[in-house]
């Protein structure tokens, strides 16, 4: 009986390349592969024609599928290449690392090591005591003098084709490095016994050649000569066993990458699958790609362009040594020929095809839970098409199909998958929905974790929507809660939101909370009709808006009193959200029961001046004041005794535009008058905040402002005799700055 152990780089297209030809040359009867052995169980549909990589192996806790650990596969993964070859041969494969059972039932210490685990190459430099575990390969590449990993690995395995001898270098290199690193010990030390101990089930079931296939640090260790059975199954006592489920969910080339956090993800997934799928005319074809890629983006990319990167990425690599150009070649070439002054080329090559976002397939027969299938039901009937790469589509919610789409978006979201996010609709008209699509590889975990609350979409958005209704504490979140479940059409969710918002609004007289509830109910009783859905009367948004009107329009003047900066800001940003919500509804009661309200509090002496003068300026806008009366209150304002409420009054009323004091003189003689009489400590005083009040103007209006005053400060000047005595004053200083003897 032979072992022949293959010792590889996870996700590295030159170990799967070499793999493949060493495979083929040795004709194992078993083939044993570094993974989770509760995996064989859904190893079948790995090698189907219907899965498209990448994909990752999903294992989570039955019970508690926050719970989850994934193994992710790509096409230039050594591993898939193994199981397809095994696939195609008819050699049987297996699994042989720890159990997902195990994986996912273990303590976060040992969760940390096993995804630690195989980190060839990582973001960051380990501490000096662990690096050598958890990232030998750098270390090997320092010193064979490389600053960076990456070009070492390429240089020596990625760009060698099928080499078959480079699998006993690499592992006479972890004998070295293992031997300085010491006995593995605790996760590690496990995986390990349970690796061999596999192979040593093999051995007894008869196959005379077995085949190997494990991450380059763990190689060393699965000669089952050098330990004994019995101390391994020491080793294995006491695992945890947690139930646990397992199936295949689809991948992206982005989550493999390194910049994810994926502890043995590589720096440019997008550019090995380039090298692994194309057998020659390598750097040529990916320029040729590069280029259509930058006429997409409307940037000039020409064959010419193609040819002469080419000649430079190869001109490079030999004055390098190397045999053909790695990725900081081609990277350099495209920045010189593609770039001219920019770097941008570059930066989308690095986003588009170096790293990318592939998205794989699975089969659809795949097991899974029925709230996925129910998904990947509604994405065929809808005719949504999931990728990875973010894309913008605009519905018209007069259309059947776009409105459907539309429910299943806000139900989603409301499942916490944000597949959809939103956008602002451009156009006129308010039947239109823009929204922004990418689907990412943890949405499936999070589908899994919202199966416990129904088995399709609408079944488990309501359940999840009527538990937030019971467990809302503030009115905003429930009328927010509210218009997300009329815009999905959960109508099973609508009467308990309902109740809990009357339930909550009889209880609560916070005024900020009021005024904060009032946007989504003004938007569902002005916009509520345009998704054509019955119930909308039923909902009755309008008399609940009315309902928590009175009782915010009620409680303002007396909540502005004895505010802190802090509230009173905040109670500021409710008043603006109740009148633009009062604005939208267009209802002349309403908006007469609300400026009143601003009335009331406008002319309280006690209020908060921040607030009053935001008051003074909405009804000013509103009509509710004429200039008089506007100027009337400014010049009492202004007569404060401090000045740093004079200024939070001036900062309420002007708000966050200047154009009030460019169309009204007389507003912004009284303001300059005012400052231009402060005294030296009180100018200090209120300058931080006057500037930060003036930083919200446009620089346009800035400018306006000040060309109004300097034109009134001339005439004052043309106007006053001239002081004679004073304006010799300055003259011997000014002679001596000119250098002029006085």
């Amino acid at each position: 009986m032979t072992v022949a152990i293959f010792p590889i780089r996870h996700h590295g297209p030159g170990s799967a390349r070499s793999l493949d030809h060493a495979l083929r040359a040795l004709q194992p009867d078993m083939l044993l592969v570094e993974g989770p052995a509760d995996g064989d169980a859904v190893l079948p549909f790995l090698t189907r024609e219907d899965l498209e990589p990448p994909v990752a192996l999903l294992a989570y806790a039955t019970g508690d599928p926050a719970r989850a650990s994934f193994w992710p596969f790509a096409a230039f993964s050594p591993e898939y290449v193994a199981f397809r070859w095994a696939a195609q041969a008819g050699v049987p494969a297996r699994f042989m690392d720890l159990p997902a059972s195990a994986t996912v039932g273990a303590t976060a210490e040992d969760r940390l090591d096993a995804e630690a685990e195989g980190l060839l190459v990582g973001t960051d430099t380990p501490e000096p005591d662990t690096e050598l575990r958890t990232d030998p390969l750098r270390l090997l590449a320092a010193a064979a003098g490389y600053a960076d990993f990456e070009p070492w690995w390429e240089t020596l395995v990625e760009a060698r084709g099928h080499d078959l001898d480079v699998f006993g270098a690499v592992l006479e290199a972890m004998h070295a490095v293992r031997a300085d690193a010491g006995p593995a010990r605790g996760h590690e030390a496990q995986r390990e016994a349970f690796m061999r101990q596999t192979i040593r089930a093999a051995q007894k079931e008869g196959f005379g050649r077995i085949a190997v296939v494990c991450g380059a640090w763990h190689a060393p260790a699965l000669d089952v000569t050098q330990v004994r059975a019995r101390e391994d199954a020491a080793l294995l006592r006491g695992l945890p066993k947690t139930k646990v489920t397992l199936t295949w969910v689809p991948w992206t080339h982005g989550r493999l990458s390194a910049s994810s956090g994926y502890g043995a993800g590589v720096r440019s997934p997008g550019y090995y699958h380039h090298l692994f799928t194309t057998p020659e005319h390598v750097t040529e074809r990916w320029f040729a790609r590069a280029a259509r890629l930058l006429r997409g983006e409307r940037l000039d990319a020409s064959s010419a362009s193609v040819i002469e990167a080419t000649r430079l990425a190869n001109t490079l690599a030999a004055l390098r040594g190397r045999a053909v150009p790695g990725l900081d070649e081609l990277n350099e070439a495209t920045l010189s020929v593609f770039g001219w002054d920019s770097d941008l080329p570059l930066r989308l090559v690095e986003a588009k095809l170096i790293v990318g976002e592939a998205l794989g397939r699975v089969p659809e027969d795949t097991p899974t839970v029925p709230l996925a299938q129910d998904l990947a039901r509604l994405q065929k009937t809808l005719r949504l098409k999931v990728q990875a790469e973010p894309h913008d589509l605009t519905l018209d919610l007069r259309q059947d199909t776009d409105l459907a789409r539309s429910a299943l978006f806000h139900r989603l979201n409301l499942l916490h998958v944000p597949w959809a996010q939103e956008r602002h609709a451009g156009g006129r008209g308010t039947f239109k929905e823009a929204w922004a699509l990418a689907w990412k590889p943890e949405f499936s975990v999070r589908l899994v974790e919202a199966s416990r609350a129904g088995q399709t979409v609408e079944q488990a958005a309501t359940t999840l929507a009527v538990e937030r209704a019971h467990g809302s504490a503030r009115l905003s979140d429930l009328t927010a809660l509210l218009e997300a479940v009329r815009y999905a059409n959960l109508r099973a969710a609508v009467p308990p939101a309902l109740d809990a918002l009357n339930a909550r609004a009889a209880l609560n007289a916070d005024v900020t909370d009021l005024l904060g509830a009032l946007p989504p109910l003004a938007r569902l009783a002005r916009y509520g009709d345009v998704r054509g859905r019955h119930g909308d009367r039923d909902l009755n948004a309008e008399a609940t808006f009315r309902t928590l009107l009175t009782r915010a329009s009620v409680g303002l003047p007396t909540a502005a009193v004895g505010l802190a900066g802090d509230a009173a800001q905040d109670l500021r940003s409710a008043v603006q959200d109740g009148d633009a919500s009062v604005r939208l509804l267009d209802d002349p009661a309403a908006l007469s029961e609300w400026q009143a309200a601003l009335r009331r509090l406008a002319d309280r002496e006690d209020a908060h001046p921040l607030l009053v003068g935001d008051a003074v300026r909405r009804l000013r806008d509103a009509g509710q004041l004429d200039p008089a009366e506007v100027e009337r209150r400014l010049s009492v304002a202004l007569g404060a005794a401090a000045p740093l409420a004079v200024t939070e009054w001036l900062d309420g009323f002007l708000g966050h535009s200047g154009t009030l004091l460019i169309h009204d003189a007389a507003l912004l003689a009284l303001l300059d008058g005012w400052l231009t009489g402060l005294d030296a400590a009180a100018f200090q005083e209120v300058l931080p905040l006057l500037r930060r009040v003036f930083s919200r103007f446009e620089k346009a209006e800035r400018r306006a402002i000040g060309g109004q005053l300097r034109g009134a400060g001339r005439a004052t000047q043309a106007a006053a005799p001239l002081h004679e005595e004073r304006a010799l004053r300055v003259v011997p200083l000014t002679l001596k700055l000119l250098g002029v003897n006085a």
